[in-house]
């Protein structure tokens, strides 16, 4: 049986996620798994397709980036693929892992999508650290800093720290920082 994985980073990327299962379904997917998450979050879809799979399976997905997020996660799933008698099949690869041939270029293509991923991020640093000196990146925007007032009062009314940041929404360790930095906004 063919199983199909189709995941985009956000919802707003619907038609994508669309295109993935129109070709997925093109190329002969009888099941398709689908989700709209990072690829750093849980991939509960991925998770499921996995399961899945059985004996003489292949995992179908369009593009290896759809898959994976570095040549470690690759391996992790290629791994877990094998573990059950499975196979990948890239389709913008043309690219199947039922071969000798097909693993190797799987482990090199992986390898290059990670380096221009980390290429990718070096920019994007570079572009931050630009606008920053440019005074045009401000960052985002320090919102427990504004309740610090707040805080302030709240612990000092005997609440415990856990109390004060459920009821302003903060995390417990930005309440540790305001009282020991004694921080109020100005």
């Amino acid at each position: 049986m063919i199983i199909g994985y189709a995941r985009t980073s956000t919802t707003d990327q619907k038609a994508g996620l669309e295109a993935q299962e129109r070709d997925l379904r093109a190329a002969g997917a009888e099941r398709l798994f689908s989700e709209e998450t990072s690829s750093v979050a849980t991939r509960a879809a991925l998770r499921d397709a996995l399961d899945y799979l059985r004996d003489g399976d292949v995992l179908m997905v369009t593009k290896l980036d759809r898959l994976a997020r570095s040549i470690r996660d690759l391996m992790e799933t290629v791994e877990a693929v094998k573990a059950k008698g499975a196979a990948l099949r890239i389709l913008a690869m043309d690219l199947d892992t039922g071969s000798a041939t097909g693993k190797l270029m799987l482990g090199i293509l992986g390898s290059v999508a990670e380096f221009e991923r980390e290429i990718m991020l070096e920019r994007q640093r570079e572009g931050i650290a630009k606008a920053k000196a440019a005074g045009k990146y401000k960052g985002r925007a320090p919102t427990a800093r504004r309740k610090a007032e707040e805080v302030q009062r709240l612990l000092s009314e005997g609440l415990t720290e856990v109390a004060v940041a459920e009821r302003l929404d903060i995390s417990r360790s930005s309440v540790q920082r305001i009282k020991r930095t004694g921080s109020t906004v100005a």
